[in-house]
């Protein structure tokens, strides 16, 4: 039997020191990752996992079917059994004779693009296998009939969940590119790989968020959102930022820009190259910018109406006094818009008339289609939600980014985490998913308010959504408006969007479809001749028909926007400086709020 002794006998004296180094190391780590874990917090059920009652249904409706057509699930059983035995011989032949035929009919999928897929019969044969057992999982909930539809699409979903957390690339002993990594690189890769693991444990109390960028290469102030500016006005819920001009002259109605408080507002200033503010001071535009605040637990009865008035109605009078105006333009993006929504609405109702024009961009106000997100927008999820935010006083930043990634597991969360725990691979130095990874929190009421009153009940587009005394409603948006949505947006649906403009009462409606999704299709800048727009004045029939008859422009949407934007900004006057007399620089942009990290 071969002893330590004999083995360390056999290593040059540079292999014994390494290996003593990492043996150190692995020690080290191990006591780490016990001392992260044991300090873990609980759990919220509801928020771990789906509702078993779910599956219990789906189990019952699928064993209904077979019992009243047993001969479809024969088919299904033997179809399965015929595939997993012809994997198993194609395997052991290909073994015996060391040779693959080519699988030309085997679906294409970027998770197995190593060679070794293809043409290792191990490995080929735990890929094919693994297909087979995805493809009758798929075929077995899509003949479960007998459910509500809701519960149809929360079955889909987690089983596409299941499917996907078992794919053979994420696990080291059938993942041939961490394999030969690791052979690669002596065994430093999953070194590597295990203290990029418990490095991500300890930034977030045990829970595992993969980090999905390199969080040195970025500094917010220092290489992105650096638009020169100043935060003139701050209270208990947000920051005004006011950018410099750069323009001799500017429009006399400002611009205030109303970014999501689920995120921070310097994805439209990550880069000049692509900053959207940086872009709208070049077109003569004065640009207010809120920053809004992270959340700790003493936000925890903040509400919808607060964000209303401390910062949407706040924003707007401190505009108007600076600028010496009566309105202004608004812009909302996201949440946001939607919050721009209510805001309009109430405005209405009490014969405000401080916004001249208003720019959604990718906000929805009609929840009747839950769409991607129905898994997580029913009572028992909800239920979780509620008993969370009870406990901590806000929605943790984490639980919103997990829950938006699982939309995209394989790409947001499996492959960075086989790049950074199977490869040892550093996070890329790539600014937007900095800013992805850079969260907020939510305040508990108003995250309640949020996902019962607008998402679950969709009172906004229904019956209405009481909020500061009024009963809010879509059709009260009755200004001059632009519609900004994006075609394969999976957080806000083009196609929701669109019926909710529909139900808005303004006389003058102008609706955009932007290729790509929530943010490239955003952040798109003329520059790039990346991304183009869809456009048609008919907002009668229904989307299908507006898409359908839609005419196709080549590039941004940008300039579009400005030139709608121009005859509703007034006059060109003489360019202002950033604040005035009463509203002295508190401090350059892009402000202290937006630093402030959310606790996890």
């Amino acid at each position: 039997m071969t002893t330590s002794e004999d083995m360390s006998a056999h290593l040059t004296g540079e292999q014994f020191e390494q290996l003593k180094e990492n043996m150190t190391k692995v020690e080290e780590l191990s006591k780490r990752l016990v001392e992260i874990m044991a300090g873990k917090k609980p759990h919220t059920p509801a928020l771990d996992a789906p509702n078993q009652e779910l599956f219990a249904k789906a189990a019952t409706a699928y064993w209904a079917e077979a019992w009243q057509n047993p001969a479809k699930l024969l088919e299904q059983q033997l179809e399965f059994w015929g595939k997993s035995v012809m994997n198993f011989a194609e395997a052991q032949q290909a073994l015996m004779t060391g040779g693959v035929e080519d699988d030309d009919a085997a679906p294409k999928d970027r998770r197995f693009s190593h060679p070794m897929w293809e043409n290792n019969p191990y490995f080929r044969f735990i890929r094919q296998q693994y297909q087979t057992n995805a493809a009758a999982l798929a075929q077995a909930v899509a003949s479960v009939d007998d459910l509500p539809d809701k519960d149809l699409k929360r079955l889909k979903y987690f089983s596409q969940q299941i499917i996907d957390m078992m794919a053979p690339t994420n696990f080291l002993a059938t993942n041939p590119d961490a394999l030969e990594r690791a052979v690669e690189t002596e065994g430093r890769s999953l070194l590597k790989g295990l203290e990029n693991l418990i490095t991500d444990l300890e930034a977030n109390n045990g829970e595992l968020v993969v980090k999905l960028a390199d969080e040195k290469a970025f500094q917010v102030g220092g290489n992105i959102a650096t638009t020169p500016g100043d935060v003139v006005y701050r209270n208990r819920m947000m920051e005004l930022i006011q950018y410099k001009p750069v323009t001799d002259t500017v429009h006399e109605i400002p611009i205030v820009l109303f970014p999501p408080w689920i995120n921070k507002f310097y994805i439209l200033d990550l880069k000049a190259q692509n900053s959207f503010i940086k872009w709208v001071t070049e077109q003569g535009f004065t640009i207010f910018v809120v920053s809004w605040i992270n959340p700790d637990a003493s936000y925890a009865d903040v509400g919808m109406e607060d964000y209303i008035q401390d910062g949407f109605l706040a924003a707007i009078d401190e505009v108007k006094k600076i600028c010496k105006v009566k309105q202004v333009n608004a812009v909302g993006y996201c949440i946001a818009g939607t919050t721009l929504s209510l805001t309009l609405s109430l405005m209405k109702q009490t014969g405000d008339k401080s916004v001249k024009s208003a720019t959604f961009f990718t906000a929805l106000t009609d929840f009747s289609d839950q769409g991607e997100f129905t898994p997580f927008l029913q009572d028992d999820f909800i239920d979780g939600i509620e008993e969370e935010v009870t406990r901590e006083g806000v929605l943790r930043s984490w639980i919103m980014a997990r829950t938006f990634s699982y939309l995209r597991s394989n790409d947001l969360i499996y492959k960075p985490a086989i790049q950074s725990y199977m490869l040892g691979e550093t996070p890329p130095a790539f600014d937007l998913l900095y800013w992805n990874g850079d969260g907020a929190n939510l305040p508990a009421r108003m995250a309640v308010q949020y996902l019962r009153g607008l998402c679950q009940r969709n009172e906004f587009a229904g019956d209405g959504f009481e909020l500061m005394g009024h009963t809010l409603h879509v059709r009260d948006v009755d200004v001059p408006l632009m519609a900004i949505t994006c075609e394969t947006d999976h957080i806000a649906a083009w196609k929701d969007c669109y019926r909710g403009v529909q139900k808005m009462g303004s006389r003058s409606k102008t609706f955009v479809v932007s290729e790509s999704g929530h943010i490239a299709g955003i952040v798109n800048p003329p520059s790039k001749k990346k991304y183009g727009h869809y456009t048609n004045p008919d907002l009668k029939g229904d989307a299908a028909t507006w898409l359908a008859e839609a005419d196709f422009n080549e590039g941004s949407w940008w300039p579009m926007w400005a030139a709608w934007l121009k005859p509703r900004a007034g006059k060109q006057i003489p360019a202002r400086d950033t604040g005035d007399s009463e509203h002295p620089r508190l401090c350059p942009a892009p402000g202290t709020y937006v630093v402030a990290k959310a606790s996890s």
